[in-house]
């Protein structure tokens, strides 16, 4: 497909209900309500709180694919690209009918509702889900493993939303989507199934790279069996992990979770069209490993107490009253040589002050500063 007939049809499906990173449960349920009989809705299992787990099946094709997102309860970006690219498929003129003619979808769209409920990453047992693959401790790790056991998906979409921190490469190119072909054993073999999805993954890449020049990246491929990735890559299954990153001035996830939909719909049409061998595996290796080379903001050439310094800030992703803020924090005060900000701020060798006209210190928090007597703000619009 053409990526500008995948973009028309993002714009004309995106799910206008879904916006910002605070994706909850509360959010879900009358979008999964009002979809047409064609997607079969079920409740698969109860979080810590007893909160519902749900799924949507689509489709009747033979090749089975398993989707799962907000493992982490607060990487909500590629939830709302699920909910895009459900919209899309069950359009009775949609160009993508072949799809659901060969393949069968098992989309759960928040697996930790606890987690996304209150923001976190962990589960309301305090347990990182993507650490529990193994032990199988939580009852949304076990939902997943049920389901995993049951579908026999012949491939698994891990997906998942990412730092603003992280580079592709070590260049000054913010990492906006990033993948993985999860290792399966301590050598990190490139074996059948992981040559299976790094050949996925690289087709596309090549689609995103038409988008994002040099900005997609792949995570380094340490193996961790306690992570779901790697343990179902482990049991023969290519599995992908999905990143979503930071699209510039994007802090809303908005353009990334178009580019996230763009990714589902060029690997689902290219798995849908293809037997795929791993055979074009090859071009997934030139994809750049990512770095942590951002900060959000960094203020250059800022006289503090006397020394000229840059000041690194990063945003803390605060739930306040179920709205999500973004605190400004001041993580670094020192030269920021090879680090770069997505957002950077000259201060001319003047005094930075906090707001009160007091010194800045590390790890506090500042929605403006003062510089040369001048106020700055720090905050997101």
């Amino acid at each position: 497909m053409k990526l500008e007939d995948i973009k028309s049809l993002f714009s004309k499906h995106k799910e206008g209900q879904l916006y910002g990173r605070y994706i909850t449960n509360q959010d879900i349920e009358p979008l999964l309500n009002k979809l047409p009989k064609e997607a079969s809705v079920n409740v698969i299992g109860r979080s810590v709180q007893d909160n519902p787990i749900y799924s949507v099946q689509i489709g009747s094709g033979p090749k089975r694919i398993l989707l799962w997102s907000q493992m982490h309860g607060n990487e909500s970006t590629t939830t709302k690209a699920l909910f895009d690219l459900l919209n899309s498929l069950l359009n009775g003129q949609s160009a993508l009918k072949h799809l659901l003619e060969t393949c069968t979808l098992y989309i759960i769209p928040i697996l930790n509702p606890d987690g996304a409920a209150a923001y976190t990453r962990i589960n309301a047992n305090e347990v990182d889900l993507n650490r529990d693959a193994q032990n199988l401790t939580q009852p949304e790790s076990r939902v997943l493993r049920a389901v995993f056991n049951d579908f026999k998906p012949h491939f698994c979409y891990n997906l998942h939303g990412q730092r603003t921190i992280f580079s592709a490469g070590a260049t000054n190119k913010s990492a906006t989507v990033s993948f993985l072909t999860p290792a399966e054993d301590e050598a990190c073999t490139i074996t059948a199934q992981r040559k299976v999805s790094m050949e996925v993954i690289a087709v596309m890449n090549a689609a995103l790279q038409q988008e994002i020049p040099n900005q997609v990246g792949v995570y380094d491929d340490a193996f961790n069996i306690n992570c779901v990735g790697d343990t179902f890559q482990s049991e023969q299954v290519p599995t992908i992990l999905f990143e979503s990153g930071h699209y510039h001035e994007d802090y809303d996830r908005e353009k990334t979770r178009e580019l996230i939909y763009l990714s589902y719909i060029v690997s689902l049409n290219y798995i849908a069209k293809n037997d795929v061998t791993g055979a074009n595996y090859k071009a997934y290796l030139e994809i750049p490993e990512n770095d942590k080379l951002f900060l959000d903001i960094i203020i250059r050439n800022a006289k503090v107490e006397g020394e000229l310094v840059d000041i690194g800030i990063q945003y803390q992703e605060t739930l306040i009253d179920k709205k999500l803020e973004f605190v400004p924090k001041i993580l670094k005060i020192e030269k920021l040589d090879g680090i770069y900000g997505h957002k950077e701020i000259e201060a001319n060798g003047n005094e930075v002050l906090n707001e009160s006209g007091e010194a800045l210190e590390i790890d506090s928090e500042n929605v403006l500063v003062r510089i040369n007597g001048e106020k700055v703000l720090l905050k997101t619009k």
